[in-house]
């Protein structure tokens, strides 16, 4: 996932301009886009295309696993539609870090944009800001685990019901969010040290595609939070 990445539609003129030299020109600017080509070539095929394979083997995995969690909790909280501790809301930090989310995936977004331009600099501090934005959301999250479990306890909230169904999927969200974290940490530890540019970058795209996912699917997850109790408390 943190290795080095070449993508081919990233041509320069150089690769264009290889066949409009002779055959058998030896002159020094040859001989260095001869040398250019091969060390691109030893860049690309076939790793990067297992990594992008399994990149999106794992995505579609996790696809799959929240979209089981999703459906369990949708007919459970169908079967508990005319409880009265239905309407209790939920609390509103849950509201304050989906912004959050937002926020991260937009610059993720932004260094992938970024690196292709070989802004290292700027694509480190777009993808360790994220790092910090996506730890102050974990924050939000334990908090409003927290808060739902004190609304258990002294009997505002709906037991085990709703609002432990709502927990296990915030916590199981949260741990990919943490695991996100610190891939982001090793993406951006390694841009700075120089490891990607405008060739190599497949890692900082797959973190912004991870975080685009994990993005959509709290989006859903929030919608049938809203459809399925009281609403967010604000």
């Amino acid at each position: 996932m943190f290795g080095s990445d070449s993508d081919p539609n990233d041509a320069t003129s150089d690769d264009r301009d290889q066949s409009s030299l002779p055959v058998g020109d030896s002159s020094p600017l040859a001989k260095q886009r001869r040398v250019k080509r091969r060390s691109r070539a030893v860049n690309q095929l076939p790793v990067d295309n297992r990594a992008r394979q399994g990149g999106w083997l794992f995505l579609v995995a996790l696809a799959v696993f929240f979209m089981a969690g999703m459906v369990l909790y949708g007919l459970y909280a169908f079967t508990r539609w005319d409880t009265i501790q239905r309407q209790t809301p939920l609390p509103g930090s849950l509201l304050i870090s989906t912004a959050l989310l937002l926020v991260i995936s937009l610059m993720t977004h932004l260094a992938t944009r970024s690196v292709r331009r070989d802004r290292i600099a700027a694509t480190s501090v777009l993808l360790l800001s994220s790092v910090l934005l996506a730890i102050l959301f974990t924050v939000l999250q334990c908090q409003a685990i927290h808060e739902m479990l004190l609304a258990m306890a002294d009997g505002r909230g709906t037991g085990v019901g709703i609002f432990g169904m709502v927990i296990s999927l915030v916590v199981l969200h949260a741990l990919h969010v943490l695991g996100g974290v610190i891939a982001l940490g090793i993406v951006g530890a390694l841009n700075t040290l120089g490891r990607y540019d405008h060739e190599r970058h497949w890692p900082i795209d797959f973190s912004a595609t991870y975080w685009h996912f994990l993005d959509l699917v709290w989006l859903i997850m929030l919608g049938i939070f809203w459809a399925t109790s009281g609403g967010f408390s604000i």
